[in-house]
């Protein structure tokens, strides 16, 4: 397959298989003229990648899991250690967006809104006491 066939069959954009080349996530095989030859595994290997990202794993995170798939000898805790890592960095942003929404949703709530220059939200942003 060429680039455009397994970006089509993958979701892929061609830009992000191109990436995960460059950084060694994948390895195609390369024909006499240059062009990429993508293989079946490649192709599984970028839906991988493809839902990885999807979950919000970091690159290195990728990299780590697809070794971890493609040995055949791992261990399941290795791979939980991972997803449990990644799942308690996602409630630590959950928490913090909760709190952002809190502070903006009070701040809202407490702007008059109308056509007077004091504004409780400018306050705040501006380091003022509201």
């Amino acid at each position: 397959m060429n680039i455009g066939d397994v970006a089509a069959r993958s979701g892929l954009p061609a830009k992000t298989i191109r990436y995960y080349e460059e950084i060694g996530l994948i390895r195609p095989r390369r024909s006499a003229n240059g062009y990429r030859s993508f293989a079946e595994g490649d192709l599984h290997k970028l839906a991988f990648l493809g839902r990885a990202r999807t979950l919000g794993f970091s690159i290195e995170d990728c990299r780590t899991l697809l070794g971890l798939y493609e040995d055949e000898g791992r261990e399941s805790a290795q791979v939980k250690a991972i997803a449990e890592e990644h799942l308690e960095a996602i409630d630590a942003k959950i928490a913090q967006l909760q709190q952002m929404r809190r502070t903006l949703a009070h701040l809202v709530a407490t702007c008059h809104g109308d056509d007077r220059p004091d504004c409780p939200i400018l306050s705040d942003l501006a380091g003022q006491e509201v």
